[in-house]
């Protein structure tokens, strides 16, 4: 390769490494998994996930944008083969909306709808995360790994493992739920990339997936730990069933 193109080569492994670093942050944009109610009941500041967002989107261009066509191995940001991509992007969505439903049914034994007021940013939040995640990690980084000669299992296992260490949900008091569903996206999003050579049916699938699991589990990827949720703390405040009958009983035995 020349001097220059091996440069844009480098600028472009830079751009992605910066992504990485940006999704290790999404806690403090409060975005990605972190589009949630804090403690104190107040939401993520709409600046900051906007300002996140379009960070994402800038950096996914400026990669586009800076690497080279006459590079040895070309990324992965197209579409990729169109029927393959709409394909295996619908068998994807399919897989992760039936997960959602699962788990939601399992954990809580219904679908845990999410507040109204809380769709149009979720929804944007889901649609965009996916985005960015699937332009950096199988866009860029799969590109690297399977351009520097390594098997393809071995480098969709491995950005896989970077994607699932970037979202932080193994980090402790995190429910492995989301951790295993990061997992998943990853080696899935990464198989159906490196078959159809494009991030178009990886999008649409991880896309969906994440907007299922907000729809079934009311969460945007914050799911707390068995019975720590809202209704399972004021059901064990809640005083216990009949003791308010025997209370009611007792005073009325005593003003006779």
């Amino acid at each position: 390769m020349e001097l220059t193109t091996t440069l844009r080569v480098l600028v472009t492994l830079g751009i992605v490494l910066i992504l990485v670093m940006l999704r290790v942050d999404a806690e403090r944009f409060g975005a990605a998994e972190y589009d949630e109610a804090r403690r104190d009941g107040h939401w993520p500041s709409l600046g900051r996930r906007l300002a996140w967002y379009a960070l994402g989107f800038g950096l996914v261009i400026a990669a586009a944008f800076v690497y080279p066509r006459e590079a040895t191995h070309d990324l992965y940001l197209g579409l990729g083969d169109r029927a393959g991509s709409l394909i295996g992007g619908l068998l994807f969505a399919g897989i992760g909306t039936a997960q959602a439903v699962g788990f939601a049914v399992y954990r809580y034994h219904h679908v845990r709808l999410p507040d109204p007021r809380a769709y149009p940013g979720a929804l944007l939040n889901a649609v965009a995360t996916s985005f960015i995640d699937e332009a950096a990690f199988r866009g860029i980084l799969l590109a690297f790994l399977v351009g520097a000669g390594l098997p393809p299992l071995v480098a969709i296992t491995g950005q896989a493992l970077a994607y699932a260490l970037a979202t932080r949900l193994g980090a402790p008091g995190r429910d492995r739920y989301m951790l295993g569903l990061v997992l998943f996206v990853g080696f899935a999003s990464g198989l159906l990339t490196v078959t159809v050579g494009g991030i178009g049916g990886a999008f649409l699938g991880h896309a969906v997936t994440r907007c299922a699991v907000f729809l079934a589990t009311g969460h945007a990827g914050q799911v707390a730990p068995r019975g720590r949720e809202k209704e399972d703390i004021e059901r064990k405040r809640r005083t216990p069933e009949g003791w308010n009958a025997v209370g009611a009983r007792d005073s009325n035995s005593g003003d006779r």
